[in-house]
C-alpha cells in the first residue's frame, strides 16, 4: 500500500482552512489541521509532518517565526508558505529560512497538491527538484467520477454535473470539476471516458454522421427549414436520456504508463489531440492524467 503524505495546514482562518483540508485529503493526502504556529509546533514535536502548508500572516506566532520554528525542530520537513499578503520581502524572508515555496491565496488545489508533492519528492530523494513522472502529477482513478455500461446517459449526465457544480470550495481556494466519468464494464474493467463531447455527438441524429452517405445528402439543406430542425435537439435529447451508457460510442481514449516521463505526455496529447489520458500499470488503469496537469508542471517549471 502506498504511504500516504503527511501534511499539516497551518491557518487561522477556520473556513480556509478545513475547506483545503478536505479538498487535500480529497487528493489523498493525510491531512492535520493547526490553527496557529504555536499548535503546529506542538504537533510537530509529537507527530512528525512531510510536509507543512503555513500561512505568513497568523495571530500569536506568525508564519516566518513558525517557519524557523520547524526547520528547528524538524529540518527534513518542507514547509510550503501560502498567503493572502504576500510581498518580495515577505519571500526573500521564507526563502533565506528554507521554505520550500511560497504560493498566494487563491491557489488552485491541484497547483497546490502538485507543490505538495514535489515537496516530498525533495524530502525523500535529497534531489532539488527531479523532474517529474505521469504517476506524479496524474488523478488517481480512486478519485475520478465512474459510471457503468448499464448506467442510463440521464443518471450519467446528473454525475457529470454533480462534479462540476458540487465542489467543496471558497474564495481562498478552488477545485476544478471532472468533465468526464469513467465508464467500466459489468466486470469492473475500464473501457474508457465518457465526455461531454460524447454527449454532443450523441444527441446528432444518426444520418448526419454519415457525411458521404446518400442519406446525408438528401439532408444537407434540411437545417435551414425551421419545421425540420425546430425542437429537434430536445427531441434527440429527450431520446438518448434513457439509452445506456454502453450504447454510445465512446471517442477512444489513449492510454500512457504511469512511470512515462512527460515529454510522453506532451507528445501524446499533441498528436491524439485529446484532452486527457489514460495511467496504467501494467494491464490495470490506475488514473487520469489531464491536460491541466500538465499544464500546472509547466507552470512549475517556468516560474522556478
Amino acid at each position: 500500500m502506498t504511504k500516504k503524505i503527511k501534511v499539516m495546514m497551518v491557518d487561522d482562518e477556520t473556513r480556509f482552512r478545513e475547506v483545503t483540508s478536505t479538498l487535500l485529503n480529497k487528493k489523498g493526502f493525510e491531512t492535520t489541521i493547526a490553527a496557529s504556529g504555536e499548535e503546529a509546533i506542538s504537533i510537530i514535536e509529537k507527530n512528525p509532518q512531510d510536509v507543512v502548508v503555513l500561512d505568513v500572516k497568523m495571530g500569536g506566532m506568525d508564519g516566518h517565526a513558525a517557519l524557523a520554528q520547524i526547520k528547528k525542530i524538524a529540518p527534513e520537513t518542507q514547509v510550503i508558505m501560502l498567503t493572502g499578503h504576500g510581498n518580495i520581502e515577505s519571500a526573500v524572508s521564507s526563502r533565506d529560512l528554507a521554505a520550500f515555496d511560497y504560493l498566494n491565496k487563491p491557489c488552485d488545489i491541484d497547483l497546490l497538491s502538485i507543490k505538495i508533492n514535489e515537496a516530498y519528492a525533495v524530502r525523500q530523494s535529497k534531489v532539488h527538484r527531479p523532474e517529474k513522472k505521469v504517476k506524479d502529477i496524474m488523478t488517481s482513478i480512486e478519485n475520478y467520477s465512474t459510471v457503468s455500461v448499464n448506467t442510463t446517459v440521464r443518471e450519467a449526465i446528473g454525475k457529470l454535473m454533480n462534479s462540476l457544480s458540487e465542489l467543496v470550495s471558497s474564495s481562498r481556494i478552488r477545485e476544478a470539476g471532472h468533465r468526464s466519468l469513467l465508464v467500466f464494464d459489468e466486470n469492473k474493467n475500464l473501457l474508457g471516458l465518457l465526455s461531454i463531447k460524447d454527449l454532443i455527438k450523441g444527441v446528432r441524429p444518426f444520418y448526419l454522421a454519415l457525411p458521404h452517405s446518400s442519406m446525408a445528402e438528401s439532408v444537407r439543406f434540411s437545417h435551414v427549414m425551421t419545421s425540420g430542425w425546430d425542437e429537434l435537439f430536445t427531441i434527440q435529447l429527450k431520446a438518448l436520456a434513457d439509452k445506456k451508457v454502453g450504447e454510445l460510442t465512446l471517442e477512444p481514449t489513449p492510454m500512457i504508463d504511469e512511470d512515462s516521463n512527460l515529454m510522453e505526455v506532451a507528445e501524446m496529447l499533441f498528436k491524439s489531440k485529446q484532452t486527457r489520458l489514460i495511467v496504467t500499470s501494467g494491464k490495470k488503469a490506475v488514473g487520469i492524467l489531464r491536460e491541466q496537469d500538465l499544464f500546472f508542471e509547466i507552470v512549475n517549471i517556468i516560474t522556478r
